[in-house]
């Protein structure tokens, strides 16, 4: 008896191609890319999901332009990624946040027109304990003519300038979630035959039901801050409360509440005025993918997308979630913090 479904599948590779047939002009170049980055994530995913095993977990002895520790992971995801895109002819310059500087294309090598940022193992601090970690990546368009390596000035660009931006996590299965402008879609890595398959079309942030915030820095934070915190827990006026939920890997944080419905949020303290989150590598991609699903991003003084960067490392506070939850931090900063 022959099986029937209604269900379609849909591999990531027929969705890429999919959404490039709604652009008659579309050469291809951008679906690729993001192709690439799944290929990425399966060579990555393959090695997270062995993370307990000797020589794959655990630190290299360096330390990176954040002045974190690299694990090895860190360093095996960095590579990978670089090596898939770095001879293609697609892009004119990278930037990842374990690289002080920008990563030139090699000489040897085309030149094209897209730039690629990427981080390439958020929350890798978590690898020792089995906490789910994750890649995030932004795609922009280059700013410099078409006629040589891409500059830094490439590279700094407001959000509200991606063209693309996902984000791949690792935990008790792996899923990448992606934007091109026009939706966000979430995909889940079927081990058994190599191939992501398309499991949530059409993401949507539900009604709030978490907040997100790291409150063992609580005594850190200003007044706008903790009120903002406590009105979260149903006090400061508000008769309705939301569900703690952190986990400390910001990917695996903003995941939950792009599904479930809430607030992800790292303020400015006073041992980091500046924020503590990466603006090109972390902020502006995660951003992109929530506005996209109909939520909004701030730096609890402006919208993450209008900030245009100056450094490559830069560094920012970040609410992002839910536009009413967002828009309600930015209400208590400037009513209690000037």
């Amino acid at each position: 008896m022959p099986l029937r479904t209604n269900k379609r599948i849909v591999t990531i590779e027929r969705h890429i191609l999919d959404e490039q047939a709604a652009f008659p002009d579309a050469t291809g170049t951008l679906t690729a890319i993001l192709y690439d980055m799944a290929v990425a994530a399966k060579l990555i995913s393959s090695h997270t999901t062995r993370a307990g095993l000797a020589d794959i977990i655990g630190a290299t002895g360096e330390v990176n332009v954040q002045g974190e520790e690299v694990q090895l992971l860190d360093e095996y995801a960095h590579r990978i990624i670089f090596q898939l895109n770095d001879h293609t002819g697609r892009l004119c310059v990278m930037g990842s946040e374990e690289e002080k500087e920008i990563i030139p294309i090699p000489s040897k090598y085309t030149c094209g027109k897209y730039v690629l940022l990427f981080d390439p193992l958020d929350g890798s601090s978590n690898i020792d304990f089995n906490v789910s970690v994750g890649t995030i990546f932004s795609i922009f368009r280059r700013k410099t003519e078409f006629d040589g390596p891409g500059t830094l000035e490439d590279v700094l660009q407001k959000g509200s300038d991606i063209v693309a931006a996902g984000y791949i996590v690792y935990g008790s299965s792996t899923m990448m979630v992606y934007s091109t402008g026009n939706g966000v879609h979430g995909f889940t890595l079927d081990p058994s035959i190599g191939e992501f398959l398309l499991s949530h079309p059409n993401i949507r942030l539900p009604e709030a039901r978490f907040y997100s915030a790291n409150q063992g820095y609580q005594s850190r934070w200003s007044d706008g801050v903790q009120r903002y915190t406590r009105w979260l827990r149903g006090e400061e006026g508000n008769t309705q409360s939301l569900s703690l939920r952190y986990i400390g890997s910001m990917i695996a944080d903003i995941h939950r509440n792009l599904l479930g419905g809430g607030v992800f949020y790292y303020p400015a303290d006073t041992k980091s005025p500046n924020g503590k989150l990466r603006m090109l590598f972390e902020a502006q991609p995660m951003s992109f993918i929530i506005e996209q699903a109909g939520g909004y991003a701030s730096t609890g003084r402006q919208p993450i997308r209008d900030i245009q960067p100056t450094q490559l490392h830069q560094r920012t506070p970040l609410y992002v979630g839910n536009r009413e939850l967002v828009e309600k931090a930015e209400e208590f900063i400037a009513k209690y913090d000037g």
